[in-house]
């Protein structure tokens, strides 16, 4: 265990350090195209990656890339650690995420997530949040992008499912764009909220495309079933190859926490055949 903390301490001063930096000297960026900073991004996190295999020990496999589109598409994500909201730089290349206004307030890292055209949701904008992330996803999109959303809006330790909102739903109702369920095992070395970092291999796992025109409920349901059903997987799989076993419930199936209640407005269309109603009042929506 000593060893891991010294590691993980010399892991976050370097990736403070290689992070200051390169907001430092990315600045003159900021007046270049967006492509040109999300690979700026993408030098950024090879880094990170590069730290992580050298000093942690951490490395990471992927699975299911045939299930990934070449075009746009909107990625359901697994959250259990950080790890996650990074790694896409450098496998979709141009990542639009559905993020906290809030962040776009930090300093240099708020610039660099305006100027790459990330869509940010501000939770104090009640039904007009979902006009702003609708629209935003709907752009990204065109553009040919990914769209990241993590669907339980906060990050869950291993074993765990969290409520997956009903935001996702909205979106695979208002845009025409495939939505591919991913899992993860991140959180077995990365914990949330914790200083430690483990060794081992983390496994992210892209998922076959939701059929399109389910109705909400039937879509919430595959969707979280697909994600929980393969995170659990990895879960085990990685639990087993690495040896983590404190404070890791993932020895038998979890009982999973039934979907969202809706919890959405859609003004564009106040009769839809998917089965979304609309609802007043403020709606649930994913946050990075």
């Amino acid at each position: 265990m000593t060893w891991v903390v010294l590691r993980s301490a010399v892991y976050h001063l370097a990736f403070t350090a290689w992070t200051l930096f390169l907001c430092i000297v990315y600045l003159p960026l900021l007046l270049a195209p967006r492509r040109t900073v999300q690979r700026g991004a993408a030098l950024w996190l090879d880094g990170a990656l590069w730290l992580q295999a050298q000093v942690l020990g951490l490395t990471f496999a992927v699975e299911g890339r045939e299930h990934l589109p070449d075009g746009a598409a909107i990625l359901a994500v697994k959250h259990q650690s950080a790890w996650e909201t990074l790694v896409f730089h450098r496998l979709v290349g141009d990542p639009a995420f559905i993020l906290k206004k809030e962040l776009l307030s930090l300093p240099f890292i708020g610039w660099y997530l305006v100027k790459t055209g990330q869509v940010p949701i501000d939770r104090k904008a009640g039904v007009r949040a979902l006009r702003i992330m609708v629209e935003g996803a709907r752009t990204a999109l065109a553009e040919g992008r990914k769209v990241v959303v993590f669907p339980e809006g906060h990050r869950q330790p291993p074993g765990a499912t969290g409520t997956y909102q009903s935001g996702i739903a909205m979106l695979y109702a208002a845009v025409a764009a495939p939505v591919i369920p991913v899992a993860v095992n991140s959180g077995l070395f990365w914990s949330r909220n914790a200083f430690l970092r483990r060794p081992g291999m983390i496994t992210l796992q892209f998922l076959p495309a939701l059929p399109p025109g389910l109705d909400r409920k039937s879509f919430m349901e595959a969707l979280q079933t697909r994600i929980e059903t393969a995170t659990r997987a990895l879960e085990r799989g990685g639990a087993a190859a690495e040896g983590v076993t404190d404070g890791v419930d993932i020895s038998v199936e979890r009982q999973f926490a039934a979907p969202a209640a809706p919890s959405v407005h859609d003004v564009d269309n106040p009769n839809p055949a998917n089965g979304i109603k609309p609802l007043e009042g403020i709606p649930n929506v994913e946050t990075k």
